[in-house]
């Protein structure tokens, strides 16, 4: 029975992603980004569990990808085009075909460069992607935004996020080791966080979680830098 507990974690994780593709499919795009967050805490159990356990398998590692995929590289695709990308056209349907694939591409790396890469994530880790998307699309719609207002920085923003999860940037995965994180990069990543939960302090959850995977996504890039800067130097 033990053996089950990290599979029906990993299947929560769909579930949840099912859910939310459901829930954007009838424009309720608050409860679509919140099964989108629930995806996350299911898709941080089951290895959680698994380890604790000492049931990791095959199995389960393949599943979990498969379920990541649906749900924070479909789901949040799908959330970003029925919220905002449609009006934009051919322009809007590449970005959410884009982050899809990007999210595919992201996972399918991952799985064959475990035993290369250690100590930090190469790239924007799929589920942080999606996150972006939620979180955002929950801020938006708390703060009854209309991104579209604000032109082409959408449909780009939902790029940038795609392409993320396929550089080489260097992300710490927070397990102790790996790269080094850089004094300056903690400072803008603070003063970032801080400014969000500033601008954002009327609907204090969305603006917080918004914070945190906005505030992570910028900090890889900021940390990477510095970090090809010191080598040149």
């Amino acid at each position: 029975m033990k053996a089950m507990l990290p599979n029906i974690c990993t299947a929560a994780n769909l579930f949840f992603g099912m859910c939310s593709l459901l829930a954007t499919y009838g424009g309720n795009y608050f409860y679509a980004s919140v099964f989108i967050l629930l995806a996350l805490i299911a898709d941080g159990l089951d290895g959680r569990i698994a380890r604790a356990l000492g049931v990791s398998s095959e199995f389960g590692k393949e599943m979990d990808s498969l379920c990541d995929l649906g749900s924070f590289g479909i789901a949040p695709a799908f959330l970003a085009y029925s919220f905002c990308l449609y009006n934009f056209g051919k322009l809007g349907a590449a970005a959410a075909i884009i982050f899809a694939l990007c999210g595919m591409w992201r996972l399918a790396r991952f799985n064959v460069s475990t035993s290369v890469v250690h100590g930090y994530f190469m790239g924007l880790a799929i589920p942080a992607g999606g996150c972006i998307i939620a979180t955002t699309t929950m801020l938006f719609t708390a703060l009854n935004v209309h991104p579209e207002n604000f032109g082409l920085v959408y449909p780009i923003t939902v790029i940038i996020v795609a392409y993320l999860m396929v550089s080489h940037v260097h992300y710490p995965d927070f397990k102790g080791g790996g790269e080094k994180l850089f004094p300056a990069a903690k400072i803008f990543a603070a003063v970032m966080f801080l400014a969000i939960i500033f601008f954002t302090r009327e609907v204090p959850v969305p603006g917080v979680l918004t914070a945190i995977f906005s505030t992570y996504a910028v900090f890889g890039i900021v940390n990477s830098l510095l970090a090809l800067m010191s080598r040149e130097v």
